[in-house]
């Protein structure tokens, strides 16, 4: 579905489907996000692989941010400033064809000592969760979330 050229007026009965569209990504970032603390309900994050090529997007992830801390909380306005964006853009595209949605918009947790929370969750592109819960897992830095499971 295009939206036309910028500036192009918006036909109103399209603005309906924008809006169930915008419904079914939160239905599907909802999704996303829980069935990820299923899994790490379920078993330790140093032990869980995320995708087929886990240790090509930490490598590559830092390379490309090797100022990254996984241990601390994401600064969400530097990753969402004009740099920032051109970083992670240049970052994800290497997976454009690697990685099925690697685009799509999913919730990450700022900080990893946290669970998924209203002020512990910000929006990022599904390569960002990949590369930084790849970096947290390889850390342990997600195993409490099964060890508090399992009590």
């Amino acid at each position: 579905m295009s939206l036309g050229p910028a500036g192009a007026s918006l036909d109103p009965e399209q603005a309906e489907n924008f809006e169930d569209m915008e419904k079914q990504f939160a239905v599907k970032a909802v999704q996303h996000m829980t069935t990820y603390w299923s899994i790490l309900e379920k078993m330790k994050g140093s032990q869980l692989r995320l995708t087929k090529i886990d240790d090509e997007i930490l490598e590559h992830f830092q390379r490309a941010f090797p100022e990254f801390d996984p241990r601390e909380t994401i600064d969400e306005e530097k990753m969402k400033s004009k740099e920032g964006k051109e970083r992670w853009r240049e970052f994800m595209m290497a997976y454009e064809k690697k990685i099925d949605d690697y685009n799509f918009g999913t919730m990450l947790r700022a900080n990893p000592k946290f669970e998924y929370g209203e002020k512990e969750t910000i929006f990022a592109m599904r390569m960002q969760f990949y590369a930084i819960e790849v970096a947290r897992n390889r850390q342990g830095l997600n195993d409490w979330v099964y060890e508090q499971a399992q009590k």
